[in-house]
């Protein structure tokens, strides 16, 4: 099997605990993550016998999914031990709505590898914090090896915007209003046509699944992401900034391209 080439970081910023690496674009730094997980998803098997991830849905994780589940590294991952878990799901969305995580992950993780088992937020639960208790007794059941993520535009992780995020959350998962800057990324992101379409609720994994996970991965590309990481690196470590706690986490990393990257 011939294994793919590894981009080179173009720089690389530490920043706590905390290393982010800047690569040559979008697609390298796409595929640079990929091939990260890859490896360390590899090592792990032959470790244990069950993997729990968590991952990210949103535009700005499409070239690390495409990576993930295609390069030639991928068929060396033993996919049937993986159990994944979304990270966030909007209140009263189905999972067949074309906007919904759930279509995501679908769309580009879960249907092109042979998962273990897959365990989706759903929205459209006529008792949300009903839902909440499934997936918070879900993830409790056993360690979080991995959560692969990426930042929002207000420096949120998941849906964990700065009005409501809480860096000792006793909770595994809950319902939180959105702030406007987090529906207005989703807008700009092509998401949604409108701000008025975005719902203004989610059920979101709480800042504990993060902070407790094994490893932390963040994939963030783009320019409206610039201000969010400069914050991330070298802001207060607060929930005015959630991501600002990776730089406490002892195996996290992040993943910019120079339009990320460019306020450092």
């Amino acid at each position: 099997m011939q294994l793919s080439r590894t981009p080179f970081p173009v720089s690389t910023i530490s920043a706590g605990q905390l290393t982010a690496s800047v690569f040559f674009n979008r697609q390298e730094l796409g595929k640079a993550a990929a091939l990260h997980i890859l490896k360390y998803l590899k090592n792990l098997q032959n470790e244990q016998n069950e993997i729990r991830m968590v991952v990210g849905s949103a535009p700005s994780q499409d070239e690390f999914f495409e990576n993930l589940t295609s390069v030639p590294e991928s068929k060396q991952i033993d996919w049937s031990k993986i159990i994944v878990f979304h990270m966030d799901e909007y209140v009263g969305l189905s999972a067949n709505h074309p906007q919904s995580f759930r279509t995501y992950q679908f769309k580009h993780f879960v249907n092109k590898v042979q998962l273990k088992d897959f365990h989706p937020i759903k929205g459209e639960a006529s008792d949300p914090e009903k839902e909440c208790i499934r997936i918070s007794t879900l993830l409790s059941e056993a360690p979080i090896d991995l959560v692969c993520a990426g930042i929002g535009e207000n420096g949120h992780l998941a849906f964990n915007d700065p009005p409501v995020a809480d860096f000792d959350d006793p909770k595994w998962a809950k319902i939180v209003e959105l702030d406007r800057k987090c529906r207005q990324q989703q807008v700009n992101d092509g998401c949604f046509a409108t701000i008025e379409e975005v719902p203004k609720q989610a059920i979101t994994l709480t800042l504990k699944v993060f902070s407790q996970a094994n490893k932390l991965i963040c994939v963030v590309p783009g320019r409206t992401k610039a201000e969010a990481v400069k914050a991330t690196l070298y802001g207060p470590i607060s929930t005015a900034c959630p991501a600002t706690l990776t730089r406490e986490h002892p195996n996290a990393r992040l993943f910019l391209d120079p339009d990320s990257a460019a306020s450092h």
